[in-house]
C-alpha cells in the first residue's frame, strides 16, 4: 500500500513539492540561526541567551535534515538529481552548524566588541534568502534557479573578501590572545560563506541536469 501511495505521489508531482518544502524548511532554520547570530553580534541579545537559543535552533535544523533524508530514501522521483539534493541539504546544515560554533565561541571567549562582523552576517542572511528563492523555483523555473543561486554565491564571495580584510586588520596591530579569539570568530563566518557557496553550486548543478 505504501508503494502505491508513493507511486501516486510521484506521478502527481507531490513528491517533488514535498522535497522542495523540506529543503525550504532547512534554509529557513539556517536563516533563523543567522538572524540570531546577528542579534548577538549587534548586542541586541546577550551571548549566553543566544547560545541557549541556538541550541534549540540547531535541534530544529537536525530534525528538518532528518525529514529530508528520510523523504529522499523512499522518493521515487526527486526535483533535481538525488546526489545534488543531498549535497544541498548537507551544505545548508553545515551553514547552521558553523553559526552554532560562532555563537558558542563568542560566548566562551567572552568577546563583546563584534560589530565589525555585522556586514558579514547581513550578506549571509541575504545569501540564504537568495538560496531559498532558488529552491522555490526548482520545479517550474530552472532559469531563475540558476540566477538566484548565482546571487547567493555573490553574497558568499562578499563574505570571503570581508574575511580577508578583517584578518589583515587584525594582524596589523600587536598580536595578543584576543587577536586569535577574534580570528576564530571571523573564520567561522568565512566557513559559513563557503558552505553557502557549496549549497548554491549543488542547486545550480541540479537545475542544469534537470533541464538539459
Amino acid at each position: 500500500m505504501n508503494r502505491i501511495k508513493r507511486l501516486t505521489s510521484a506521478l502527481s508531482g507531490r513528491a517533488d513539492d514535498q522535497l522542495v518544502q523540506a529543503v525550504l524548511h532547512q534554509v529557513s532554520t539556517a536563516r533563523e540561526g543567522a538572524v540570531l547570530a546577528k542579534s548577538m553580534t549587534a548586542r541586541e541579545i546577550g551571548r549566553a541567551k543566544a547560545h541557549e537559543r541556538m541550541g534549540a535552533i540547531e535541534h530544529e535544523g537536525d530534525v528538518r535534515r532528518g525529514e529530508l533524508v528520510e523523504r529522499l530514501s523512499y522518493s521515487i522521483t526527486t526535483p533535481i538529481d538525488r546526489e545534488d539534493m543531498f549535497r544541498l541539504s548537507r551544505s545548508v546544515d553545515d551553514v547552521l552548524d558553523t553559526l552554532r560554533d560562532f555563537v558558542r565561541e563568542a560566548h566562551i571567549y567572552d568577546i563583546t566588541r563584534m560589530t565589525r562582523l555585522l556586514p558579514l552576517l547581513d550578506w549571509l542572511i541575504e545569501g540564504l534568502d537568495n538560496l531559498g528563492d532558488a529552491v522555490r523555483d526548482i520545479v517550474d523555473d530552472p532559469g531563475r534557479v540558476v540566477r538566484s543561486a548565482l546571487d547567493a554565491k555573490k553574497q558568499a564571495g562578499a563574505i570571503c573578501r570581508a574575511y580577508q580584510y578583517e584578518i589583515a586588520e587584525l594582524f596589523a596591530d600587536d598580536i595578543s590572545a584576543e587577536t586569535f579569539k577574534r580570528r576564530e570568530l571571523v573564520r567561522r563566518l568565512d566557513i559559513a560563506g563557503v558552505r553557502l557557496s557549496v549549497a548554491a553550486d549543488a542547486l545550480a548543478d541540479g537545475a542544469m541536469k534537470r533541464w538539459h
